[in-house]
């Protein structure tokens, strides 16, 4: 039987760490038969160079096959499923937070929306969160979507929960990432809360949601099963 498959995140960056350390291990091996060709500095920082991109491919892996699972259940525990939501994932690429949500849920529904960008998670297709889902056992209680967080159509106050992971920081530009947030406020109804992971910018995330007036924590970063370090905004909409 065919298992859940949730890809590979950033696989060009992972591709292309382990092509600089393998081309620096090259060179280390061209070096020691043409002990002139490199100059003892320049050797030692290619040796430097090529660990730390293989170390930091190797980590980048480590995440995808097992620190993201970990990190999927850290996020969904800062919040108590009753079984009746109405949950959104942001960015959900194959469903990882998305299923992990509708495992929950009784009578509610977790829905998932994604651009479907390549670059950000290997072979991300609508089709295949969908095929997660069915090989779940939660294909019933999800919907998914093709949908851009700054620009939807999701109606105002419609989710109890909304959660993002590794998603926001590829959206261009201060404002838009601004937007996300905002449109997150949007959705979310009355006493919901947004559980947002990410690498990068999450200070600003906090502002915007403080800016709402929401009620703000924010966790991390957690520096032994992820990679890059995440770090967690918690964001709850009291009016």
């Amino acid at each position: 039987m065919p298992k859940p498959d949730y890809g590979i995140d950033a696989p060009r960056v992972v591709l292309a760490l382990f092509f600089i350390s393998a081309w620096a291990a090259a060179m280390v091996i061209y070096s020691v038969y043409n002990p002139d060709i490199l100059p003892m500095p320049v050797l030692s920082g290619v040796i430097f160079s090529g660990g730390i991109c293989f170390i930091e491919g190797l980590l980048m892996l480590l995440y995808a096959k097992w620190g993201k699972f970990r990190h999927r259940d850290r996020m969904l525990k800062l919040y108590k499923i009753r079984g009746n939501e109405q949950v959104l994932d942001v960015g959900t690429g194959k469903g990882l937070l998305m299923i992990g949500a509708a495992k929950q849920l009784i009578n509610g529904r977790a829905t998932g929306i994604d651009i479907w960008s390549a670059k950000d998670l290997s072979d991300n297709k609508l089709a295949k969160a969908l095929k997660n889902a069915e090989l779940e056992g939660v294909k019933d209680k999800v919907n998914v979507e093709t949908a851009d967080i700054t620009h939807n159509q999701l109606p105002d106050n419609s989710f109890d929960l909304v959660v993002s992971n590794l998603c926001l920081h590829n959206i261009k530009g201060k404002e838009q990432r601004a937007k996300a947030c905002r449109e997150i406020h949007r959705l979310l109804a009355t006493g919901g809360t947004a559980i947002i992971s990410d690498f990068r910018n999450t200070r600003h995330y906090a502002e915007v949601f403080d800016s709402l007036h929401m009620e703000v924590t924010r966790k991390g970063p957690y520096l032994f099963d992820t990679f890059p370090p995440l770090t967690i905004v918690i964001a709850r909409k009291l009016v």
